[in-house]
């Protein structure tokens, strides 16, 4: 079922990682140029520290820097997932025949949009793992601690209290 907001702006709140050095530079260059060049959907309201954190899935790879940042943007959700993979893309990470939860140069993952709660083939709002991944929570409560996930009726800074040591 389509939903028909109508868009104003939107504030969307985006993970970001790298393990792996590109032709741009080491990890923190690679998170470093993909807030440039998201930057260029909208607005850059925030961005994080950088953590450096153990892989998870597959562990026998390097270390990854992770960080998140939010960004206003005229762009729907589906269309801003559209461009954050075009970016990714233009950075040199390719997700056809990659390795799930691989080494990568870049990894733009939309955590949420607003309160928006969607389920498509292209983009599930709020991103479904985001509760059970300190990686991507410290970053994202370091600089909107108050975001109430729309479907569990917690905050970030709350999510990432419930991980206690683990995550």
């Amino acid at each position: 079922m389509a939903d028909y907001r109508i868009m104003t702006k939107g504030l969307a709140a985006i993970a970001l990682g790298s393990n792996l050095a590109s032709r741009l530079g080491d990890r923190e260059a690679n998170l470093r140029e993909a807030v440039r060049r998201v930057g260029g959907l909208g607005a850059v309201k925030a961005v994080s520290s950088f953590y450096d954190t153990e892989p998870v899935g597959l562990v026998e790879q390097p270390r990854f820097l992770n960080g998140a940042m939010l960004l206003e943007t005229d762009l729907g959700p589906q269309e801003l997932m559209r461009e954050l993979l075009r970016v990714e893309r233009e950075m040199g990470r390719e997700r056809q025949g990659a390795v799930a939860k691989g080494p990568r140069v870049i990894d733009l993952d939309l955590l949420l949009y607003g309160d928006w709660v969607l389920w498509a083939e292209e983009l599930v709002l709020p991103h479904p793992e985001m509760q059970t991944r300190r990686f991507v929570l410290e970053p994202l409560a370091e600089i909107a601690p108050g975001w109430v996930h729309p479907v569990l009726g917690v905050t970030a800074g709350e999510m990432l209290a419930r991980l206690g040591g683990d995550g």
